[in-house]
């Protein structure tokens, strides 16, 4: 298109140089610019499966968080310092850097494309994104969703569940083969010891079997007036829920052996949330068998 400036008046020029410059911008953005018509795409993509891998992820929901966290990124910053000065905290993240897609639809395809399992996994349920021309960052996350205090006791018959489960069977535990052993039961004074621990990991931030003061589990049990004549711990931090502690637990050969020691016969269990801290989440598990 040319234009003949001095055959047009003033008005009349700044009339063609709006309507130019809205085709400029009109070329520039697309649906995908808006968070909600690539939230539908990736849901709808989400629903249907890719490479013919039908899998029930359900469906993503924004968090303007991990948006500012995607414009981080795309100006250079790591994901998770982006997240950290975003205030996002989450489990597990994971970044998608596209470059050359239009559309919302086409961009959801293309995430697919560049990592199906990726883009299915149903552990993810929030996302944000970030576009700059061709180029789009989008950040998919599991939420921070950790365990309640008020259902403490729900949480340890759950987690003593799976450990007597693990104990009626011979197992691995790393390179050693263990008997099973009997089950063991709950102990109100090795669920103190264990949150005693648990409470000081989260206020101040740290993992370790040993505490600020330089005890061990058998100082604080013996704190908490368990009088024992074996002790044991196993601790972890991050897993949302009970379920995912012992399954860490178990993969860990030293964890694992700990928690098949026959010998013991009695368990505590106990966690702390502090978001703020590095492992937002953390447990403690104490085994016991008393004088």
């Amino acid at each position: 298109m040319r234009l003949h400036v001095g055959l047009f008046s003033g008005a009349v020029l700044a009339c063609l140089v709006a309507i130019l410059a809205a085709q400029a911008k009109a070329q520039t953005q697309s649906p995908a610019a808006d968070p909600q018509a690539l939230l539908q795409a990736l849901n709808s993509v989400r629903a249907q499966g890719c490479r013919g891998e039908p899998i029930a992820a359900g469906a993503l929901r924004t968090d303007p968080r991990l948006s500012a966290a995607a414009a981080r990124t795309a100006a250079g910053a790591e994901l998770a310092e982006a997240l950290k000065a975003t205030g996002y905290r989450s489990p597990r993240t994971t970044l998608i850097a596209l470059n050359g897609y239009a559309g919302a639809k086409a961009i959801a395809q293309g995430a697919a494309r560049y990592s199906c399992q990726t883009v299915m996994d149903a552990d993810f349920k929030e996302m944000g994104f970030y576009r700059k021309g061709s180029q789009v960052w989008i950040i998919l996350a599991i939420p921070f969703l950790p365990p309640l205090d008020a259902d403490i006791d729900q949480i340890e018959a759950r987690v003593l569940q799976l450990v007597n489960e693990a104990r009626s069977d011979a197992r691995m535990c790393g390179s050693e083969a263990l008997a099973a052993a009997q089950p063991v039961r709950l102990n109100a004074k090795l669920r103190s010891a264990s949150a005693a621990h648990a409470k000081d990991m989260a206020r101040y931030s740290y993992f370790s079997h040993t505490g600020r003061d330089g005890f061990h589990v058998s100082e604080r049990a013996g704190r908490a007036g368990y009088d024992w004549r074996a002790i044991g711990e196993n601790i972890a931090s991050g897993q949302m829920n009970a379920d995912l502690a012992v399954q860490g637990w178990l993969i860990s050969p030293s964890h694992c052996a700990n928690l098949m020691t026959a010998r013991y016969t009695e368990m505590g269990l106990a966690f702390a949330v502090n978001p703020q801290s590095d492992g937002g989440v953390y447990w403690v598990q104490v085994f016991g068998q008393p004088k």
